[in-house]
């Protein structure tokens, strides 16, 4: 079913009898070429792409709880593409250009809001490092404007540009980024993979691993024994958790970012705008509550 401005006009003058489920609600299968255990926003995409560029779609996804319930319906939803190291930036690189095309792609709105995000620097130490990451940007391709503290006044003037202790230098514009729904995401992403038979497993939690001669050859959950010859982990900050359960330690470890929203407000903030001294953030949702980002590393 495709969804367009005619479509929802038509529904609402026929009493809306018309929609069907976004995606299936199947049975786990005892065995699939893939499983992919998490059901957000990274596991739903892997489903998707693998169905779409690699023609696999004998896949399942499985997830503890509801589809977008984890960490996806918990994130504070900047859309970027201003990271420095190499590797790292390339990733986000191509990631925005996918952002730029996915509401027609998966023909559902995600919400993508391209309203620039301001990185805002108050030393002159961090501005050279700033003029660096600017100049890394622009010479992968991607956009980036270094304003002066005149600039950002123009462009964000109810910031506090009389603070002694961290004064307002300047920022870094990336023009093309900015925000999206994060739970539009994962149920577009659902229903797209869903559209190209890959089985969404809910409330089906993955609690070990059969592994045989060394190697993973499926998973154990709440729902019974699945079989499979390729397993996924994208669990996002679980990982290091359900990889143990394979007898796997991952170098990596988790840092909690603290989120929280207001209640719905006039419109006041049109940008993210990033605070130079912190891992803090903050912009405005569709619905008016400011949403707000901070890591306690930093604490």
């Amino acid at each position: 079913m495709r969804y367009s401005g005619f479509r929802v006009l038509w529904e609402g003058l026929t009493g809306n009898g018309g929609w069907k489920p976004a995606w299936r609600d199947p049975a786990p299968k005892a065995e699939y070429d893939v499983v992919i255990i998490g059901g957000g926003g990274h596991g739903l995409s892997t489903a998707y792409y693998l169905a779409k560029n690699h023609g696999i779609t004998d896949v399942a996804v499985l997830e503890k709880g509801y589809l977008g319930g984890g960490n996806v319906g918990r994130n504070t939803t900047i859309v970027r593409a201003n990271y420095f190291l190499p590797g790292n930036s390339e990733f986000y690189s191509h990631s925005l250009k996918l952002w730029e095309g996915l509401e027609r792609e998966l023909n559902y709105n995600v919400m993508h809001s391209q309203r620039g995000l301001i990185n805002l620097f108050h030393s002159d130490g961090q501005r050279d490092a700033f003029v660096r990451r600017g100049n890394a940007m622009i010479n992968r391709g991607d956009d980036a404007v270094l304003l002066d503290r005149e600039g950002v006044r123009r462009l964000l003037p109810y910031l506090d540009f009389e603070n002694t202790r961290f004064p307002i230098y300047g920022g870094l514009l990336h023009p093309r980024g900015g925000t999206a729904r994060h739970d539009a995401v994962a149920w577009g992403y659902a229903r797209a993979a869903d559209a190209r038979g890959v089985d969404l497993i809910q409330n089906c939690e993955v609690t070990g691993f059969d592994i045989r001669h060394g190697k993973v050859a499926g998973v154990r959950t709440t729902r019974g024994e699945i079989r499979a010859r390729r397993v996924a982990i994208v669990v996002a900050g679980r990982s290091s958790q359900v990889a143990a359960m394979a007898g796997l330690r991952l170098p990596i470890e988790s840092h909690i970012l603290q989120a929280f929203v207001t209640e719905g407000l006039k419109p006041v903030i049109d940008h993210v705008v990033s605070f130079g001294m912190g891992h803090f953030y903050i912009s405005q949702s569709d619905k008016g509550g400011l949403v707000f980002g901070l890591s306690l590393i930093h604490i």
